[in-house]
């Protein structure tokens, strides 16, 4: 396999120029192939987006531009399955889709003439799909509302006595719940926890939420009485009287393109789950900022540690009674977060590369 070495800056920059326009962020992306990008990459069970653009790209949420997607297409991209090719046409500055001999009636051959963007397989409806990231570290934080903001606690049903007064349920108990349930069958129930305060303003921004399970209507209340008779689906931890219920949200697309978001985003790191200080890669942090602040599913952002406040010594000569001078240091890169949930005003976000370990207060902005 001959490796990539003759492909300029501008032949690369010629082939961006459609995609970059339809968004201020990516013509300000600086996007390059990697010095030893392979000819093709045959794609197999287990890849993900993330993975096959990194193969090809020093920075993998370029994908969009080499394929040149419209923001439609990064929303609802094209699937591409195992079996299929890449192929890397370095005359163009592109990345082609084509299929194996043999595989879905098609032949690999001159990858010249085929499509420039991924081809679209209707059977299926995308089950056999690569998926942008690895879905085994987020599917918990997909179906589970483990952030709770604004007053979407207000007039939450909420579970009033159990079966046999029992202090807690498992599966297959009943739960009385009181409340409105607006036409909903199936509810999840969690138990609120601390709230997330914006590292920079202090202010809630959010409440976190243990879950603990899910609950199905058995019987709704009879006329004169509020009280639902429900069933325990699942049990993740123990529920009892006073946990609060809400409906399980519809399962977020998965495969959304990795891409810059479209405006320039500031944010910082509000928390880290599975009870640690520092995360690694392929763990979850929460950061404060999400939908009204211009994030969606795929967004790619960088983290930072915030560069420290320090006294300038030399500076302070002669000046003795002033103090030393204070300078702020270069905040330092240490990775990349891909944002798959997306609230109000927080977001969830997969950390896909480190140098070193994140902590609450971290910076995550959009890729200079």
């Amino acid at each position: 396999m001959k490796n990539f070495n003759t492909v300029g800056p501008r032949l690369f920059a010629a082939a961006l120029l459609t995609a970059a326009a339809a968004s201020p962020a990516l013509a300000e992306m600086r996007c390059e192939f990697k010095p030893n990008a392979p000819d093709q990459h045959v794609v197999v069970k287990g890849d993900t987006l993330w993975d096959i653009s990194g193969a090809f790209l020093e920075k993998p949420w370029c994908w969009p531009q080499v394929w040149g997607m419209n923001r439609d297409e990064i929303a609802n991209p094209h699937w591409i399955y195992p079996g299929q090719i890449i192929y890397f046409d370095r005359k163009a500055g592109r990345l082609r889709l084509g299929n194996r001999i043999g595989a879905d009636g098609g032949g690999a051959g001159d990858p010249s003439g085929m499509r420039l963007s991924p081809q679209l397989r209707m059977e299926g409806l995308g089950k056999d799909a690569v998926k942008s990231i690895p879905s085994g570290a987020i599917e918990p934080f997909l179906t589970e509302p483990l952030i709770v903001e604004g007053d979407e606690l207000k007039d939450a049903p909420r579970i009033i006595a159990t079966q046999e007064n029992h202090v807690f349920i498992g599966k297959g108990d009943k739960a009385y719940v009181r409340g409105k349930l607006n036409g909903g069958t199936s509810f999840q129930v969690f138990r609120p926890g601390k709230p997330l305060r914006d590292p920079v303003t202090k202010a809630v921004v959010a409440q976190e939420a243990f879950y603990l399970g899910t609950l199905k209507l058995q019987k709704e209340a009879e006329p004169g009485t509020d009280v639902h008779t429900f069933t325990v689906a699942s049990a993740k931890e123990e529920m009892g009287k006073g946990d609060l219920l809400m409906q399980a949200p519809p399962m977020p697309m998965q495969n959304y393109v990795p891409h810059p978001p479209e405006v320039q985003v500031d944010a910082r790191v509000l928390a880290i789950y599975n009870g640690v200080t520092h995360a690694g890669q392929n763990q979850v942090v929460s950061i404060n900022r999400g939908k009204l602040d211009g994030l969606d599913v795929g967004s790619v952002l960088q983290l930072y540690h915030r560069g420290q406040t320090v006294a300038d010594p030399g500076a302070s000569k002669g000046w003795h009674n002033l103090g030393q001078p204070k300078v702020k240091l270069p905040d330092e890169e240490v990775g990349s977060l891909f944002i798959f949930r997306v609230f109000k005003h927080v977001s969830y976000g997969l950390i896909m590369q480190v140098t070193e370990p994140v902590e609450v207060g971290d910076v995550a902005k959009t890729a200079e």
